[in-house]
């Protein structure tokens, strides 16, 4: 699959733009980051992470502490 790539009418910099918005967290750049490797997976591969994601999502939760349960308080 092709993308058509858009070339920006009205070319701001990235400073007049982090001015006016702001800057992004450090989550959305990661979250960005995935989503763009994601994008180029094939369609089995994408199918295999997002089963893997609802697996982990509604499988039990870790204890408290770790894998062995032991929490040490200081």
């Amino acid at each position: 699959m092709r993308f058509k790539r858009y070339e920006m009418k009205n070319r701001m910099s990235v400073t007049e733009v982090c001015e006016k918005l702001g800057y992004p967290s450090s989550e959305a750049v990661e979250g960005l980051r995935l989503l763009k490797a994601f994008v180029k997976l094939s369609p089995s591969q994408r199918s295999e992470v997002i089963d893997m994601v609802e697996k982990l999502a509604t499988g039990p939760r870790p204890f408290p502490g770790g894998i062995n349960g032991r929490f040490r308080a200081r």
